[in-house]
């Protein structure tokens, strides 16, 4: 008599099964007891698994379960929060239910996300977004500040721009680079941070004369010439496009898709400028040399 064995369950063993609570817990894995200590804060996890326990526990099933996840994240102590969030492996979900969720209760928080260098685009623009409107409340508060540079009286006296702007916490910053003044922007353009460079360029106080020198400044980030580059409203100018063609620092794939919109005499320029990158050098020389055999051919027919 032949003995008859029972195959495993193909779902489960297509199932990889979790190496971490978070996990367990996301794929609806974990049982009951383990979701209500999760609520609590008391599993036995490293600090940022704790946290992003309590975040997956806020959608759970259990309307219980996702009261007090709530509760307990919402009186977690800020400093460990800020520490997490901040960090670039924060999982995007836990990034995402902070701004959304926990930012409007506890603004401190704003400035770990906006040191954590791994900020999805638009979490960034929600967060813009978010102290754009602090910031507008803070200038009713405060009083608009003139546009006008410290005297030389004033500097003797007391701090320099610089001084006040070096003092100034990520979230302070990101509202001087929306409401401050032009020579803040000018400053705070150079911000390490990413997220200050990108407010001064969302300023509804910046010109098009400041846009312009900011195209052609050669020790500002990659990044911040990219986000100039790829904004149709400032390549609409030509004076624009044509600091941000010159400038080395300008990233050459979208440097190389502007040469098409320069006049002969700029290309003529961009090609011998030795401070471009060859590949630009060369594709402007092209593009003149292509111009002048289309207008040749033009001549010789009309003739």
């Amino acid at each position: 008599m032949t003995s008859r064995t029972t195959p495993p369950d193909s779902n489960s063993a297509a199932r990889p099964h979790p190496t971490r609570l978070a996990e367990a817990l996301r794929q609806n894995l974990a049982p009951l007891s383990i979701r209500r200590k999760g609520a609590l804060g008391q599993l036995r996890t490293a600090l940022a698994e704790k946290i992003e326990i309590l975040i997956i526990l806020t959608q759970d099933p259990d309307k219980e379960i996702r009261h007090q996840a709530f509760v307990t994240l919402e009186n977690w102590d800020i400093e460990e929060l800020s520490s997490v969030l901040a960090d670039p492996s924060c999982p995007v979900a836990a990034l995402e239910f902070a701004a959304q969720s926990l930012v409007t209760r506890h603004p401190r928080l704003l400035e770990a996300l906006l040191h954590n260098t791994a900020l999805p685009p638009e979490l960034q623009n929600q967060l813009l977004a978010q102290i754009e409107a602090l910031a507008s409340q803070w200038a009713e508060t405060s009083g608009d500040r003139p546009e006008v540079a410290p005297s030389p009286q004033d500097l003797d006296h007391g701090e320099t721009t610089l001084e006040k702007i070096s003092r100034m916490t990520a979230v302070e910053k990101v509202k001087c680079a929306l409401m401050g003044s032009r020579e803040e922007r000018l400053i705070l353009i150079r911000d390490p941070n990413k997220l200050v460079a990108r407010a001064v360029l969302q300023s509804p106080k910046l010109s098009e004369a400041e846009i312009e020198a900011y195209a052609a400044m050669r020790n500002v980030s990659e990044e911040v010439l990219r986000m100039m580059a790829t904004n149709r409203a400032f390549t609409k100018s030509y004076a624009i496009l044509h600091a941000l063609v010159n400038n080395p620092r300008a990233p050459l794939d979208a440097t190389l898709s502007m040469i098409g919109r320069l006049n002969d005499r700029d290309l003529r320029g961009i090609a011998a400028n030795r401070n471009v990158p060859d590949a630009l050098r060369t594709a402007a020389a092209k593009l003149l040399s292509a111009r002048h055999t289309t207008k040749n051919i033009s001549f010789s027919r009309k003739h």
